[in-house]
């Protein structure tokens, strides 16, 4: 039975779903929905092939290749108008039709909110850990020249034939690259094989500012190299921007191409002293694009490669019956190449067992990432598939170059955007057989169980890099001077109170530590701890409000629970503006307090009481500034009884206030800590 509410899904979605079964992808909206409601409902009497997964309370484990609405692990927010709803954590999506509704408001823009900060507001969130992913399961014949499902991002959608693919285009996923390269490479002949856009996928959710939101780029590289093709040695491409590219180096060359395009590849080792590339379009011979010595080659092997945005793409290796264009004289398609004169790519891991996940912990700044990617480096026939919003970032370029805070759209959007892409490839990651660096901080405990847990089977190992905080405090202020500042002091704060330390266990197989050892860490971590939980707000002040139920949930009827319960908000300033306590009244009551704490420059903020019976403006009584309420008063009371209890309460507020002054000099102008509580409530109604 499908989990796929195709109510909920956008146009796109809509495409990928239809794509991915093979069906029609064209006409309107309504068409495309019917469409797919028609494949679903079919699969569900005729028995499906692959037995959907069921959705998570944070963003399921279904067929990656379906990627839902519902995927995605928080709200929907797109680059132009993000307004997340606070504390919603149910992982959920908030379709066009409903954003509206929803009640939300802005956040303020920071620009010490980086990636790092996002990470940790991750982390924090009790999630439940999703269970043990299983594995996907291929059945391929290996002989054939195909799309490498091991060679390529996790967020490239191969298809079942391995001969097509797309990328993840939903929310943040629109702003990446995605690559992949072919199973076989070559080292001689005169080898060709053609590329096709098929779709130019529709990304209305980026912003208008957006370079290039739909471009490809063909070439070849070497099986050592990353995905992001053209973008480091021996790793050659041609682009729809009609440029040429290698190590970041961007040059004119050939035609720009786009949808319904045909590119065509050829490299010819035979021909000249050096290695010749060169590319057609749609059947025109372009020129040669590259040349390059057999020497610095090494005999090492090209494989054909592909980067796309946004594009879904065909590949033409030889397979086809007849090509999409006739190659020129002396080229052969690599398919037909014999068995043994092709270079066969990178196997992956047999089993889960061979597989690694590596999981960093530390504070910010603190040298994971030079760790993961110094690693990687030093283990390359491992090919470490690196996790962290850094990586995503890098897979963000454009023209070559990472996106700075000069960025013309909203930067925390973009951060928050590439964290929640991180997430939904963690998902992905635990059911392909490879070897990971998870690069976040996972301080917290229950972050660590969380995301170890779906790679149940795997070897997992926690790689603890723990200075000394000296050292610390050096790579902090070289990383803010470079970067600049990605996560605010109070989420660091935060980050050193809640640090755990690993432990081997039932989700860890072994704990290694970088730097400083267990021993010398322990201390350290402990005064980590003690330093952020004292600079740290108080904790929740719970009591039980007679008149308004615990916590001030209660009352209810006719006048209702006043009271509430407290919350500290440390945003007061030195006029104790929005400082001290927030005071909420209950459900269904007449009055329950109001944000804000005391100023003691200021009237009463409250104004008057007009419901029914006006009893002045309490603006009288100088520094002032409190929620009161008052109990219902009784249908058996008269009129005098009511002005007589008025007045007796009147006076016990100036003796409050009395009190209140008296205590001001000895109240902390950063934390005011101050709570009274009178009982008012609209008279209005019981004295008509």
């Amino acid at each position: 039975m499908s989990t796929i509410n195709v109510k909920k899904l956008k146009v796109n979605e809509l495409k990928e779903e239809l794509q991915l079964r093979g069906l029609d992808t064209r006409g309107l909206k309504a068409d495309l929905a019917d469409r797919l409601q028609a494949a679903l409902d079919a699969e569900a009497t005729g028995g499906a092939e692959e037995e959907e997964e069921e959705e998570q309370d944070a963003g399921g484990e279904g067929d990656e290749g379906k990627l839902r609405l519902e995927d995605v692990p928080q709200q929907a927010e797109t680059a132009n108008d993000w307004t997340p709803a606070e504390g919603d954590q149910s992982g959920q999506v908030k379709s066009e039709d409903n954003r509206d509704t929803s009640y939300s408001r802005k956040r303020p823009y920071d620009d010490n909110r980086g990636y790092g900060y996002y990470e940790h507001r991750e982390d924090r969130r009790g999630r439940s850990p999703q269970p043990p992913a299983e594995e996907d399961e291929e059945d391929f014949d290996d002989s054939l020249v195909a799309i490498d499902t091991y060679n390529s991002d996790l967020h490239f959608k191969v298809a079942r034939n391995r001969f097509s693919g797309y990328p993840l285009t939903i929310e943040g996923f629109a702003y990446l690259w995605a690559g992949a390269r072919a199973t076989y490479g070559v080292t001689k002949g005169r080898i060709c094989y053609e590329m096709k856009i098929n779709e130019e996928i529709s990304v209305k959710h980026l912003p208008s500012s957006e370079p290039d939101p739909h471009v490809v780029r063909i070439g070849w590289s070497l099986d050592s190299c990353n995905t992001q093709l053209g973008e480091e040695p021996m790793s050659y491409g041609y682009g729809g921007t009609g440029k040429k590219s290698c190590n970041c180096k961007f040059e004119d060359y050939g035609e720009k191409f786009g949808e319904n395009d045909v590119i065509g590849c050829y490299i010819d080792f035979e021909s000249k002293e050096k290695v010749e590339m060169s590319f057609s379009k749609n059947g025109k011979w372009l020129g040669t694009c590259y040349s390059i010595s057999r020497a610095e080659l090494a005999g090492r092997a090209l494989f054909p490669h592909i980067l796309v945005k946004n594009c879904g793409v065909e590949f033409n290796f030889g397979q086809r019956e007849e090509p999409f264009f006739p190659p020129p004289p002396g080229f052969t398609f690599i398919q037909q190449l014999p068995l043994q004169d092709r270079t066969r790519g990178s196997l992956g891991p047999a089993t889960k067992a061979d597989c690694e996940m590596l999981m960093m912990v530390g504070l910010p700044g603190s040298g994971k990432t030079t760790w993961a990617n110094k690693y990687t480096m030093q283990n390359p026939e491992k090919k470490f598939n690196i996790l962290g919003t850094n990586a995503i970032m890098e897979k963000m370029k454009v023209m070559g170059l990472r996106r700075q805070r000069n960025y013309a759209g909203r930067w925390d959007v973009l951060i928050q955007q590439a964290t929640q892409c991180l997430n939904r490839l963690i998902q992905i990651a635990a059911r392909k057989k490879r070897n990971y660096i998870l690069d976040q901080t996972n301080v917290y405990g229950s972050a660590q169980r969380r995301k170890m847990r779906p790679f149940e089977g795997f070897q997992r190992k926690a790689i603890v890099i723990c200075p000394t905080d000296e050292d610390l405090k050096e790579r902090t202020l070289k990383r803010t001077d470079e970067e600049g500042k990605d996560v605010p002091d109070h989420a660091v704060l935060e980050m050193k109170a809640n640090f755990v330390l690993p432990e081997a266990g039932d989700f860890l197989d072994e704990v290694i530590y970088v730097e400083m050892q267990r021993e010398e860490a322990e201390p350290l971590i402990k005064q980590y701890n003690e330093e952020g939980r004292k600079a740290g707000p108080p904790p929740e002040k719970r009591f039980d409000n007679r008149q308004g139920g615990f916590r001030g949930r209660g009352g209810g009827g006719g006048g209702g629970g006043g009271g509430g319960f407290q919350r500290y908000d440390n945003h007061g300033g030195p006029q104790g503006n929005r400082g001290g306590y927030q005071n909420r009244g209950g459900p269904g009551g007449g009055g329950g307090g109001f944000r804000g704490g005391i100023s003691y420059n200021q009237g009463y903020n409250q104004g008057s009481y007009s419901q029914g019976y006006n009893y002045g403006n309490y603006s009288q009584y100088p520094g002032y500034s409190q929620g009161y309420s008052q109990p219902p008063a009784t249908t058996s009371q008269s009129y005098n009884q009511q002005q007589q209890q008025q007045q007796q309460q009147q006076q016990q507020q100036q003796q409050q206030q009395q009190q209140q002054q008296q205590q001001q000099q000895s109240y902390n102008q950063q934390y005011q800590q101050v709570s009274y509580f009178s009982t008012t409530d609209v008279w209005g109604k019981d004295m008509v």
